[in-house]
């Protein structure tokens, strides 16, 4: 290490921490302003939060997976609906006899797959439990109390505020969800869980005004709501793009110049409406609660239709369900993520959650449902012991970096003072074009000195034991569709957070880059 690395090392400076382990709130020093005479241009790239490339666009595979994503989400809800036992295909062998067929009649193959997804279309029942689901979040988005926290400045000196709601969001939320259905008080009294709060209800009379829900819904109307999910994130994201370019919520706003990329990638960093963050609205209170719940309400359809309970379904849907209570208590976290901070509110992100997470990474829970794992207890058990291991240290990965910032660097890890860098970056506000020149802390240290997305590979660990559920030995490989698909955006995602956090460090990046030289897993990559 140069001693100009060692100098680096003994730094110890002030200010709260980004999500790169920087500080959100650090020292300035003034800076002689530089304004572009290309005002637009300036603008522009001021307002991409050191990410002048854009998003997945740039990365080909992904591009095509983007383009492809409406039709492939409508697929990927017919593979596991009811109506595909009763047809030729045999999605449990997709590679020794789904693949040879289509090669034996490629026109045959081809007519009958767009069949299957145009099948999948939207309902009025699907509308009304997504424009419900949706309904219910935006209340408790709205009336449940919280402290106020706020994410990392961005190139232009914005500051986003929250109300860290999260956690009551996630528990309140899942008991509405199980009161207002069959389990619940107003459900036949065979089915109740809860009989004695069941009387109750039936006392005060509240039963004889509302109908529950079978808490099965969500598969049973799952195709129609994806379908009507498709449709609605499409036209969301025109209005996100128009919005982002006429009347953006902040200065982190405008266009690439191009129609696709604007759309793709999205115009706005932060849209607002209303006061309603929509970005957090979406990926957090719809999506996550969305995925959270999936799990058991596939289960409850699996036992009524089997008559057994998977072991295989239990336990992933277990699993899933408290990593989503840990995303809700990490939430603060996640809103200093790429996902937020980077990413702005386009198709990429905003459609992709509201489709393809609901399509793709409930996809090996929802196989089960007509498929089950027949798995073993003991073998369920196991698997279920790893993915929780596995959410426990991508936990503690994200809650070090958390101390890390709360103390300003003036904290142990791993029983020893850390190792950071003391980096520079400037701002410049746009409007007066006055540059500051502003500080962050890199931690290298205890899980981040391992490497710089350590908590990547714990995430895939709890994600590879999630699809291992579902039992690929039996069930084929299309029930790994959800590993492989995250271990494509974690490695495409560590490569874009690389190139942010160069162009926004530069020299200081590097040298953090030579103390901590993989990406995600030690030694390898």
């Amino acid at each position: 290490m140069s001693i100009q690395n060692r100098d680096n090392l003994r730094k110890r400076t002030g200010g709260t921490v980004n999500s790169d382990g920087s500080p959100s709130e650090p020292v300035t020093d003034a800076v002689s302003p530089k304004k572009d005479a290309d005002s637009s241009s300036a603008d522009y790239k001021s307002g991409t939060n050191w990410v002048h490339a854009g998003g997945i666009e740039a990365n080909p595979y992904l591009f095509v997976l983007v383009v492809l994503s409406p039709f492939l989400s409508l697929l990927l809800a017919y593979a596991t609906g009811g109506d595909i036992i009763n047809n030729d295909w045999r999605v449990t062998h997709p590679l020794t006899e789904m693949l040879p067929a289509c090669t034996s009649d490629v026109s045959g193959c081809i007519s009958n797959t767009l069949a299957a997804g145009m099948s999948v279309v939207p309902t009025m029942e699907g509308a009304k439990f997504v424009l419900t689901f949706m309904a219910v979040a935006l209340v408790l988005e709205r009336f449940l109390p919280g402290k106020i926290e706020f994410g990392p400045e961005t190139a232009t000196g914005h500051v986003p505020r929250y109300v860290d709601n999260g956690v009551a969001h996630c528990f309140v939320y899942s008991v509405l969800f199980f009161l207002g259905s069959n389990l619940g008080p107003c459900g036949d009294s065979s089915e109740q869980m809860l009989p004695a709060l069941g009387d109750v209800f039936e006392k005060v009379g509240v039963c004889e005004y509302y109908t529950p829900y079978n808490f099965g819904i969500m598969y049973d109307a799952f195709e129609s709501s994806l379908s009507f999910l498709n449709i609605f994130g499409i036209f969301f994201c025109m209005f996100l793009t128009y919005k982002g370019l006429c009347f953006p919520s902040t200065q982190d706003s405008g266009s690439s110049g191009s129609w696709v990329k604007d759309y793709l990638w999205g115009t706005e960093l932060y849209p607002r409406v209303f006061g309603l963050d929509l970005k957090r609205f979406i990926n957090c209170r719809f999506s996550m609660t969305f995925w959270q719940l999936a799990g058991f309400s596939f289960c409850y359809r699996s036992y009524v239709l089997h008559g057994v309970m998977d072991w295989g379904l239990f336990f992933s849907a277990l699993s899933q369900y408290l990593y989503l209570v840990k995303f809700f208590f990490w939430e603060m976290g996640y809103m200093r993520s790429i996902d937020i901070i980077v990413d702005r509110a386009g198709y990429e992100i905003q459609w992709g959650c509201l489709v393809w997470v609901p399509a793709v990474y409930t996809f090996h829970s929802r196989f089960l449902v007509q498929h089950p794992s027949g798995l073993s207890y003991g073998v369920a058990l196991s698997l279920f012991v790893l993915s929780m291991a596995g959410v426990a240290l991508n936990y503690a990965a994200d809650r070090e970096r958390d101390v890390f910032r709360a103390s300003k660097g003036q904290c142990k890890v791993w029983g020893s003072k850390p190792r950071y860098i003391t980096a520079k970056y400037t701002i410049v506000d746009p409007k007066t074009g006055i540059a500051t020149q502003k500080t962050s802390l890199l931690l290298a240290s205890g899980f981040w000195g391992m490497a710089r997305h350590f908590q990547y590979f714990f995430e895939l660990t709890a994600a590879y034991s999630w699809c291992f559920l579902a039992n690929p030995l039996e069930n084929g490989v299309m029930v790994m569709i959800y590993a492989l698909f995250l271990t494509g955006l974690l490695v495409d995602r560590s490569k874009r957070d690389t190139e942010k956090c160069q162009l926004k460090y530069g020299k200081y990046y590097n040298e953090y880059c030579e103390l901590v030289p993989y990406k995600i897993v030690p030694g390898i990559y």
